[in-house]
């Protein structure tokens, strides 16, 4: 998730946004602007200018331009996106600028992450910039991710309403964040619950990858093709299948081996699960032996394997991969 060091971005700003996460560093960038918009207008002050920039051809000439002193007072917002491209002679320039910065200018530093451009990161956190850090939460945040999304719009959730919304939704942070929207647009102020989101998504939520999973690891071995055949046809890419499907096996593997006598809230860290979901796996794990789980997690690294391309048939590797795991059910 993103994580902020420092005080609320202002004027006289050097803002750094960093992480692979695209809607949450886009994010940090709007609650950037907003806070110095609304600053500017608590002074009775005009509009704030904002720029947005691509770093990749920047030189020294619109770089000064864009932070130098304004002819007409304005107070300015400067974005400067892939910092990672940043052309090497244009670094001296940029660290000067983060060590005096302008007092009406805030510059936000976008960097999307991995080793390209990290000198320049090292470089500006020594500088003392604050810091946005754009993670994306892990599968079992999500449910968090959600229910945060929710209080933030003045909605309330609780946590198997906001599981059902990633299981008929998905992973993606964008998506999840409309949702979430219309969810609590349109419940007239009380708490959404997992019937209004299976009013809205149901029929999404029962083609998803999880819904196929959970058939498959229960041993249910034609309700669990039935619903594949239903997720090909609506469109669900494979790779989020085997993605489920070894996620739940995972889970399966790291509750069983759990050292005994955890408190629950230990034993959902060590497994990696919200704490509700600790139900259903002592439900799934009945019948699962170590020697099945291990026949059933090789099927489903070679059908991960066969969708990303070792394969022609993807539909045929999944079906062998959803069989295969529900036959290992039970299997010593």
């Amino acid at each position: 998730m993103a994580a902020r060091r420092g005080s609320a971005p202002k004027l006289g700003d050097v803002l750094l946004v960093t992480g692979a996460e695209a809607f949450l560093a886009d994010r940090a960038v709007k609650s950037a602007i907003a806070a110095v918009s609304k600053e500017a207008a608590s002074r009775g002050g005009a509009d704030v200018e904002v720029t947005d920039v691509d770093a990749t051809g920047l030189d020294v000439g619109v770089f000064a331009e864009l932070t130098g002193p304004s002819l007409f007072a304005s107070e300015r917002v400067l974005v400067m996106r892939a910092l990672e491209n940043l052309p090497s002679d244009m670094v001296p320039h940029l660290l000067e600028y983060a060590g005096s910065p302008s007092d009406d200018v805030l510059v936000v530093l976008v960097h999307s992450g991995g080793q390209k451009g990290k000198g320049v990161l090292d470089k500006l956190r020594k500088a003392s910039v604050n810091e946005v850090v754009a993670t994306a939460p892990k599968a079992w945040e999500l449910p968090q991710f959600v229910a945060g999304e929710i209080r933030l719009l003045g909605g309330s959730v609780d946590e198997r309403a906001s599981s059902a919304l990633v299981d008929a939704v998905g992973h993606d942070l964008r998506a999840l964040a409309g949702a979430c929207s219309q969810l609590v647009s349109d419940s007239g102020g009380q708490a959404v619950t997992a019937e209004l989101i299976g009013q809205y998504f149901g029929g999404r939520a029962e083609v998803t990858s999880f819904a196929v999973a959970d058939a498959a690891i229960a041993g249910r071995t034609e309700p669990a093709l039935e619903q594949l055949r239903w997720a090909l046809d609506c469109g669900v890419a494979p790779v989020l299948v085997t993605s489920a499907m070894a996620g739940g096996l995972r889970g399966l593997a790291k509750f069983s081996s759990a050292p005994g006598g955890l408190r629950e809230a230990d034993l959902a860290r060590e497994v990696g699960v919200p704490p509700w979901k600790l139900k259903q796996l002592k439900q799934q794990v009945r019948g699962w032996t170590p020697g099945g789980l291990a026949t059933a997690i090789k099927a489903v690294a070679q059908a991960d394997a066969d969708v990303k391309g070792a394969s022609g048939d993807a539909g045929y590797a999944l079906e062998r991969m959803v069989i295969t795991v529900s036959r290992s059910h039970g299997r010593r």
